[in-house]
């Protein structure tokens, strides 16, 4: 049991939650109104899969860089807590533990799981050669909610891809600005970001637009789905933490990253699902 809590540890088991909401969201959405409970468990089980998958073969991938740098130094890789066959079985069985749960939805899901494989996996290795490392991370958790409506669907239509679209924005905003603690480090080892290329400054301005444009995103979405005041309300209150969340983190004051990255972040999700679902079930 300790091994495996060192595991989870490792791959920050908790923050499952970032991604979690907007799968549920677009599921929901897609079965217009409470899922069959067979989807819903499965679609569960394939996101802890495959967030579980991603983060391990990130840590994986980066555990020589992580040895160096003072600030993850002390993750478990590097520091011996959990060794790198552990990390390596626990990859591939998370990975199969997504594939199998994506065979128990239908065919299509099953058939793009392998593709959803590579995304997620290759974005450990993105930071070596471009600073749209951070779009890739976007791009990977904007996969959910695409996965989710195929999964109660079979197949894929622009309600999910404005959900992805909007996570991708908002996920890439998020990681440039948890990137600029590590500017400096990123720039002596010749790793890529936004922060190291333009400087911190510059990228916590990209990542106020990003942002912005996730905020717009959503402005569609609600008009998409024909939203009414109860959607606005909860779009409103997302707003207002993004906004605390760049008030929170400044050029010379990063201080706070981690209230704005793990606090803020977490809470995202969960309004805009609680929001939406209200709005459509209730009042729509």
């Amino acid at each position: 049991m300790q091994r495996l809590k060192d595991l989870l540890d490792a791959i920050k088991f908790e923050h499952t939650i970032f991604a979690m909401p907007f799968a549920l969201l677009s599921l929901f959405l897609a079965s217009d109104g409470w899922p069959r409970l067979e989807v819903l468990l499965w679609v569960l089980v394939a996101m802890v899969g495959a967030r579980s998958t991603a983060m391990m073969m990130n840590r994986i991938a980066d555990r020589h860089i992580d040895a160096r740098n003072p600030r993850t130094a002390n993750r478990q890789l590097p520091s011996g807590v959990v060794s790198l066959p552990a990390a390596w079985t626990f990859t591939l069985l998370s990975a199969a533990l997504f594939v199998f749960a994506a065979s128990r939805l239908n065919s299509l899901a099953f058939g793009l799981s392998p593709v959803a494989l590579a995304v997620v996996w290759a974005y450990s290795w993105t930071k070596r050669f471009t600073w749209a490392a951070h779009l890739w991370l976007g791009i990977s958790l904007g996969l959910a909610p695409l996965g989710a409506w195929i999964a109660a669907t079979g197949q894929l239509e622009a309600t999910p891809l404005l959900i992805g679209l909007g996570v991708l924005l908002w996920v890439a905003g998020f990681d440039t600005i948890y990137s600029c603690q590590d500017a400096d480090f990123d720039r002596q080892h010749g790793l890529h970001s936004m922060p190291a290329r333009w400087g911190t400054a510059r990228a916590l301005q990209l990542a106020r637009l990003f942002h912005t444009l996730m905020l717009a995103v959503f402005v569609v979405l609600g008009v998409w789905i024909d939203a009414t005041w109860l959607y606005w309300g909860g779009w409103l209150l997302v707003a207002g933490l993004v906004i605390v969340q760049h008030r929170l983190v400044n050029p010379d004051d990063l201080s706070h990253i981690d209230i704005a990255f793990f606090n803020v972040n977490s809470i995202v999700g969960v309004l805009l699902l609680v929001f939406t679902l209200a709005d459509q079930f209730l009042l729509g």
